[in-house]
Formats: structure tokens, C-alpha cells, sequence
């Protein structure tokens, strides 16, 4: 069973200071934040990292394995996170699974806005147990709430 989700904030901000944020996995963290985190190498601080390596960018294949943490402490799952695209200034096409998700697909696209810049993302996913799928779309609805929440009170937002 796959579950679609759309979410959109304009926030007070030009695109490439948005880009800068949104590419970190330190603005990850912060949206994600205070309670949820996730782990990544260092060499992946940015996701253009992904594009600076020796090798270009492999659709569909795991750059690298994250612990999606609850206050730090407790495990919630473990992403096996993947680029399928990389759009500096524009957004990403993230392909990636998880221990609770056979799919999570994770679109993100950044748009001049007057006064701003408008973050869409648009999420797919299909959890490894269908059962869980209302739970986990009613949670994940939550955190992204969140996130763009977070976005809009770090960036400011755009009003009038």
C-alpha cells in the first residue's frame, strides 16, 4: 500500500540561503529537531556531497545508512538513504527504504516566491507492513508538519 503526502511553506528567504539550509544534513537535523535526529558520515555534512565524489551520482543506490534517533537515544529505524537527483538551488530526488519502509521516495523542490522562496515536498512510501501504513502516514504527516513549522519560524514567513 502506498501512501502519498504533499506539504508546502513560503518562508521569507531567498533561494540559495534556503538551499544552503535545506542541502545540510544540519538543517535536516534541525527541522527533524528537537526530538528526532538522524545520523550521517561526515563526509555527507551536504548532500552535494554526494555529487563531489570520484564516482557521479547512482540512481537508486544507497550513499549511506542513517539512524533515525527519538531524543537521541532510542532507535526509530534505519534509513538506507539514496539520491536519485541533485538540483543545487533547485531540490532533490531522494530514493530511499528503511527497516519500516520497503520505498520512501522524497521530493523536495525550492521556487522563487515574491518575497521568498516556496519548499514543497512531496513524499511516497510503501511501509514494509501494510497494517502499518495508517500509523506511520499519520506520523510522518506529523513530522513533516514540523519540519516546514521549524523552516517557517528559522526562515520568517512571507506575509500580505
Amino acid at each position: 500500500m502506498s501512501v502519498r503526502l504533499n506539504f508546502s511553506s513560503d518562508v521569507a528567504a531567498p533561494v540559495d540561503t534556503v538551499w544552503g539550509h535545506v542541502s545540510s544534513m544540519a538543517g535536516v537535523n534541525y527541522e527533524l529537531g528537537p526530538w528526532v535526529t538522524m545520523s550521517y558520515p561526515p563526509r555527507y555534512a551536504s548532500i552535494e556531497g554526494a555529487t563531489a565524489e570520484a564516482e557521479p551520482l547512482v540512481p537508486d543506490r544507497t550513499l549511506f545508512h542513517s539512524w533515525i534517533m527519538l531524543a537521541r537515544l532510542i532507535p526509530l529505524d534505519r534509513h538506507a538513504l539514496g539520491m536519485d537527483r541533485i538540483l543545487p538551488g533547485e531540490g532533490f530526488e531522494e530514493r530511499s527504504h528503511s527497516l519500516t519502509q520497503r520505498v520512501w521516495l522524497h521530493h523536495r523542490r525550492l521556487s522563487a516566491v515574491a518575497g521568498g522562496t516556496r519548499v514543497t515536498d512531496l513524499l511516497e512510501f510503501e511501509p514494509r507492513l501494510s497494517l502499518c501504513a495508517p500509523t506511520l502516514r499519520f506520523i510522518i504527516h506529523l513530522l513533516f508538519q514540523h519540519r516546514h513549522r521549524r523552516l517557517r519560524r528559522h526562515f520568517g514567513e512571507i506575509t500580505g
